[in-house]
C-alpha cells in the first residue's frame, strides 16, 4: 500500500490536504517535520507539508481558480483584495513573496508594495 485507504480521518482531511499542497503518506513513511495523526489512538497517516515557496504557489493558483480567471486579468480593486488576502494568510513573510505576487498580478513590486502601505494606512486610522 502506497497511501492510506478510505479511512474517516482521511476522507475528513483530504480537502485541507489538498488545500495546502500537501501530501498523505503511510504513518510508517514520516520523516521528522512530516504531521501524523491518529485516531483512537493509531496512527492513520502521516501529512507532508509543502515548503512555503511552494505554498505561495498553491494560493495563487487556488485564487486563480477561486477568480474564474488568471490574476493578472483582475481589476485594481480586486487586485487590491487579493494583496489584502495574502498579507492576512502570511505571502509576504516567504522570500521573494512580493515579487512572486507581482508577477503572478502582473504589477510592479512597487504597486503590491503600495497596496500594502495603502491597507496599513487605512488600519492606522
Amino acid at each position: 500500500m502506497t497511501e492510506p485507504g478510505d479511512h474517516p480521518l482521511v476522507t475528513a482531511v483530504k480537502p485541507l490536504v489538498d488545500a495546502m499542497g500537501a501530501q498523505i503518506l503511510l504513518p510508517e513513511q514520516a520523516a521528522a517535520d512530516d504531521v501524523v495523526l491518529a485516531w483512537e489512538g493509531e496512527d492513520v497517516l502521516a501529512v507532508r507539508l509543502p515548503q512555503l515557496a511552494d505554498s505561495l504557489d498553491h494560493i495563487l493558483t487556488a485564487m486563480e481558480r477561486r477568480h474564474g480567471k488568471p490574476l493578472s486579468e483582475l481589476d485594481r480593486k480586486t487586485k487590491q483584495a487579493v494583496v489584502r488576502t495574502l498579507e492576512a494568510r502570511g505571502a509576504f513573510s516567504v522570500r521573494h513573496g512580493v515579487e512572486t505576487v507581482a508577477g503572478a498580478l502582473g504589477v510592479s513590486r512597487f504597486t503590491v508594495y503600495n497596496y500594502l502601505n495603502r491597507e496599513n494606512a487605512a488600519k492606522s486610522e
